[in-house]
């Protein structure tokens, strides 16, 4: 990873607004199928406000340049899954799998409501130095680290897979079909 570049927790307002505009710039509806195909895409958006009453209960693992958000990885909990659609049913879903014969909602898991890298810093490993800093956060309070991914974003999955996230299950939402993942940080 590059010098400059720190791994952090959300602590302010103005590294949420960096997010949101990192965001913003990543949906699939902002970018053209190419770059889609090519470097993966976003698909839900999320108001400053969901934003701000997820990281007031477990802050988002952050990379910045100075004040710059290179990447992120948004933690989420269950006590926020109301706030949008999306998060609600892949809550819903995921405590409905099971895994290893347990269901999940018998376990202590969080989700990864959502993982960006900013063009400029991508094939840099910079995925699994999230997630490496998202363990060595939060792997005290929880067993698991679960998330979706889209199908069609083939990218994210082999940088999930390499990570040490495994498929679970599937789910569809919007027409869109989703692979559930979980890293297990008992292992």
């Amino acid at each position: 990873m590059d010098q400059k570049l720190t791994l952090t927790l959300v602590s302010g307002e103005r590294e949420m607004e960096g997010i949101k505009a990192l965001q913003e710039e990543n949906l699939r509806t902002n970018i053209s199928e190419a770059e889609a195909l090519s470097q993966g895409f976003l698909t839900a958006s999320y108001t400053m406000d969901y934003l701000r009453a997820m990281n007031a209960i477990t802050p988002t693992v952050i990379a910045k340049e100075g004040d710059i958000i290179a990447g992120y990885a948004m933690v989420t909990t269950k006590e926020v899954r109301d706030g949008h659609p999306l998060m609600a049913d892949l809550i819903d879903t995921i405590d409905r799998t099971k895994y290893n014969d347990q269901l999940l909602i018998e376990s202590h898991y969080v989700v990864v409501g959502q993982l960006c890298v900013a063009k400029p810093y991508r094939g840099m490993g910079l995925v699994q130095k999230l997630y490496g800093h998202f363990r060595d956060c939060y792997a005290d309070q929880f067993e698991y680290l679960i998330t979706d991914v889209a199908q069609a974003n083939t990218r994210s999955l082999k940088a999930h897979l390499k990570t040490g996230f495994q498929v679970i299950d599937t789910l569809t939402y919007g027409g869109i079909g989703w692979d559930i993942v979980l890293w297990d940080w008992r292992k």
